[in-house]
């Protein structure tokens, strides 16, 4: 499977297609291609018209996601159509009608501030958004009241303007209860592409390391390109498998997940961040041109990232879910 959606980004995410998909970082030749293939399906059991990929499973296509940088919202739809599952008969239509490729629903990690959803993944394509809404869960259908968001990272986001056409899918405890599961699931999915991201720019680092010749010998004998490579490397390791932890949690140790998941976060994305910041450095001048692939790395991790907040926010639900959340 994982050889499946890796071929399948070789072939449709090229860089030159990930360059022609900007500004709004959405390719629907891809996105084509990935609901053929079964990427939103493969997210829910087999009871409600899925494939039951588990977690883990679903971490291990994340990371190729992460690897091709690619222009498709799968993370945020495959953890839509989760939690519509998990909603019953409340959310059967708008499942069945994301299933079957006919909308595209995502998932907005962030809470609502008053009646806008901000910085909502996907939102500049989607046709309903996954929200939690003055402590509803609910379902937001997206139309004009969507405002896109410019951003160096050229993702699809849009702040979201929240009316009173909505489906409620869950209120109360409920309601807190979905939305911190699919959040968790959002932040393990993110995490594990960061990682993947993050190998591939050290993996782009050393290959142009190897090429690049100064004073008679290739650049990557120095100490200072080699050694902040090798730091990289060991990194983007630990937030893979720190990933693939979080994954299994959900099914090995449930009480762990919400720590591990946001935990998973933090560490990729610090590590994702210093890996293409380390990768593109190595590439000198050429790297900041926006001919060279390096700098769709650099923008597309902290555009991914940003989409929740920085890693010091993820701590705090590391926190949160160890202690308990503080209270003033």
């Amino acid at each position: 499977m994982v050889d499946s959606f890796a071929a399948i980004y070789a072939r449709e995410s090229t860089s030159e297609r990930v360059r022609a998909a900007e500004p709004l970082g959405f390719d629907p030749q891809l996105w084509k291609a990935l609901t053929d293939t079964g990427a939103v399906e493969m997210a829910v059991d087999e009871a409600v018209g899925g494939w039951g990929a588990t977690e883990l499973e679903l971490a291990l296509i994340a990371e190729q996601f992460g690897r091709a940088v690619a222009s498709a919202p799968v993370i945020e739809t495959q953890v839509a159509a989760q939690l519509l599952a998990r909603c019953d008969a409340v959310g059967a239509e708008l499942l069945a009608q994301a299933l079957a490729g006919d909308k595209l629903v995502t998932f907005a990690p962030r809470v609502a501030r008053g009646d806008v959803l901000g910085l909502v993944p996907a939102g500049a394509v989607a046709d309903a958004v996954l929200a939690l809404v003055d402590g509803r869960l609910v379902a937001v259908p997206v139309t004009d009241n969507r405002q896109p968001v410019r951003n160096l990272g050229s993702l699809p986001l849009a702040d979201i303007t929240v009316d009173r056409d909505v489906v409620v899918l869950a209120e109360g405890g409920a309601a807190d209860r979905l939305f911190s599961d699919a959040l968790d699931r959002w932040l393990v999915l993110t995490a594990a592409a960061l990682a993947g991201a993050a190998r591939r720019a050290v993996e782009m680092g050393a290959e142009y390391a190897k090429q690049r010749h100064a004073f008679g010998a290739p650049i990557g004998t120095f100490q200072a390109v080699s050694h902040p490579l090798a730091d990289s490397a060991t990194a983007a390791d630990g937030a893979r498998l720190l990933a693939l932890k979080a994954a299994c949690a959900f099914a090995d140790e449930p009480d762990r997940v919400s720590e591990l998941a946001a935990m998973a976060f933090a560490f990729a994305y610090e590590t994702a961040r210093d890996a293409t910041h380390r990768s593109l450095h190595i590439h000198g001048g050429y790297g900041f041109g926006m001919e060279g692939d390096i700098q769709l790395y650099y923008r597309r991790c902290r555009g991914w990232a940003m989409a929740f907040g920085d890693s010091a926010v993820a701590l705090d639900r590391v926190a949160d879910a160890r202690y308990g959340v503080a209270v003033s």
